[in-house]
């Protein structure tokens, strides 16, 4: 029996070592990671820059309380900053906290209580960030959520344009829904979000929990679409694996976040803070980002290439190292049968296949992945038939 509460479906693989785009299992077998440990790993498993300047901060101290001065926390908050183009940062430990957070300042700025998200967002599971969340599935069994939660059909602007008012805390929206099958928000949409805001006083909040730190080949999605948000939430690939979060916002809020309103006994740990601070100065290279996108674009011309014309899939939407293939196959199948054949990719909402490589991926990775993907998909299809 298992001594862990069994809130996961766990697959049959057992990781034993893991360098960069691979991961090698007990057995000893090969896999390509197309998950990133669910969009955390965007410089791959273990980089050694990061691996380096965690092993530093272990030799200096590990943990000391947020009560301290400490620089290079301070430097990391100003790199986080300035690549959203923005100027305050709370550092948390995780998505859900960082989202938490910026519900309760958004609520406190404006003295509002009503929040705008999305159905097929995804926003965490703590209470608040469960409510913020528009998919049913992620809130049965768990009584009434918070009320102060309206939840649009994402990209329909005669709703959002309904909805918004003048009692409106804040819209919370991210860009790309990575859970809820990655969807993309269309220009037109997002500026009508925007200036509803700005015309009724409410806060723009992005989710760039999953689409920021580089994985749509920008430092955070919303930059693809011109907007400039009041709040910007991150996570997942800031650490390269070590638990952190933060949520980024506009000098003109940092009031409402002062002492003893907020905090975290374990946000912006120093070995936290030292991944993030040696992550943040690779991925945030132009050079870097650039040859991100060059990547992405391969990625998605290969793909969509290699499986024309097969019927079980449906659709395709791409964002950067983002990548969803709708498909009529049993998904669960699929994915036991990708990793049978050394690929591991993710779900999304309730039929897409999920693909969020490395950044670092190489071109012969990505074409070793996506033969695994139109063999096995065109066989099933074969027997299938």
């Amino acid at each position: 029996m298992s001594y862990l509460f069994p809130t996961y479906s766990r697959w049959e693989v057992e990781p034993d070592q893991s360098e960069g785009s691979v991961i090698i299992d007990k057995n000893g077998k090969k896999y390509l990671d197309f998950t990133s440990g669910i969009g955390v790993c965007n410089l791959g498993h273990r980089p050694a820059v990061v691996q380096e300047a965690i092993t530093s901060q272990l030799n200096r101290y590990w943990h000391v309380s947020n009560l301290f001065i400490q620089e290079e926390q301070e430097n990391a908050a100003k790199r986080l900053a300035e690549s959203a183009k923005m100027d305050c940062v709370f550092f948390a430990n995780s998505g859900a906290e960082a989202n938490e957070a910026a519900i309760k300042l958004a609520r406190k700025a404006t003295g509002r209580k009503k929040i705008i998200t999305f159905e097929n967002s995804f926003h965490g599971r703590t209470f608040a960030t469960m409510s913020a969340t528009g998919q049913n599935k992620i809130k049965m069994g768990y009584g009434p959520m918070l009320e102060t939660f309206v939840y649009l059909p994402f990209n329909d602007i005669e709703a959002i344009k309904k909805e918004v008012d003048d009692e409106t805390a804040a819209v919370m929206l991210e860009v790309v829904q990575g859970e809820g099958g990655i969807h993309i928000g269309e220009q037109a949409f997002l500026n009508e979000v925007s200036q509803l805001c700005e015309d009724h006083g409410a806060l723009l909040i992005i989710d760039e929990i999953q689409t920021g730190i580089g994985r749509t080949g920008k430092p955070f999605a919303f930059q693809h679409f011109q907007l400039m948000p009041d709040i910007v939430t991150s996570a997942k690939g800031l650490g390269s694996g070590l638990p952190i979060g933060a949520v980024i916002g506009k000098k003109e809020l940092a009031h409402f976040f002062g002492p003893g309103s907020h905090g975290s006994t374990f946000g912006g740990n120093p070995l936290a803070i030292a991944a993030a601070k040696a992550t943040m100065e690779v991925i945030f290279q132009a050079g870097f980002l650039e040859e991100v996108e060059k990547k992405s674009v391969y990625l998605f011309e290969q793909i969509s290439k290699e499986l024309k014309g097969i019927p079980d899939i449906l659709n395709s939407r791409q964002l950067g190292m983002m990548i969803g293939l709708e498909t009529s196959i049993d998904l669960p199948i699929l994915l036991k049968e990708l990793r049978n054949h050394g690929l591991l990719a993710l779900p999304a909402g309730s039929n897409v296949l999920r693909l969020l490589p490395p950044l670092t991926v190489t071109k012969a990775e990505i074409d070793k992945a996506i033969h695994i993907l139109q063999s096995v998909i065109r066989n099933y299809s074969k027997a299938a038939v």
